[in-house]
């Protein structure tokens, strides 16, 4: 069992910052890839960043890229995604995931490579 609890979203200005966070629990933190995904109304859940458990390997959508960045801090159990300039479209409900560790885009990248998700956050980005 790795519950995840997702925290820090909330209502924005477009241009304007906000950091999720995401708090695992269990003892092998550092053995999980961690994940961050959003779902916008109409449309599916797509995959943002993610991170191997080390920190070694790190990759962001290219929606996002340039203006999120995940990071981690195993000692605390915390996957964090720093969010600016932030823009309308970017208005979804972002959860965090984790895996098995893994250095792979291609597996990262995959929502469907993913067993543990936390319940999310809202991030609402006004214009």
């Amino acid at each position: 069992q790795v519950p995840l609890v997702e925290s820090g979203g909330g209502l924005v200005q477009a241009g304007g910052s906000l950091r999720l966070s995401c708090a695992a629990s269990g003892r092998t933190f550092s053995n999980y890839a961690m994940g961050w995904f959003r779902q916008a109304p109409g449309k599916e859940r797509e995959f943002v960043a993610a991170m191997s458990g080390s920190g070694g390997s790190t990759y962001a959508a290219d929606a996002v890229k340039g203006r999120f960045t995940i990071s981690r801090d195993n000692a605390k159990n915390t996957v964090f995604l720093q969010m600016n300039s932030l823009k309308p479209e970017d208005t979804a409900v972002y959860r965090c995931a984790a895996r098995a560790d893994s250095t792979s885009w291609g597996i990262l990248s995959n929502i469907r490579m993913y067993a543990y998700w936390g319940q999310g956050t809202q991030v609402t980005v006004s214009s």
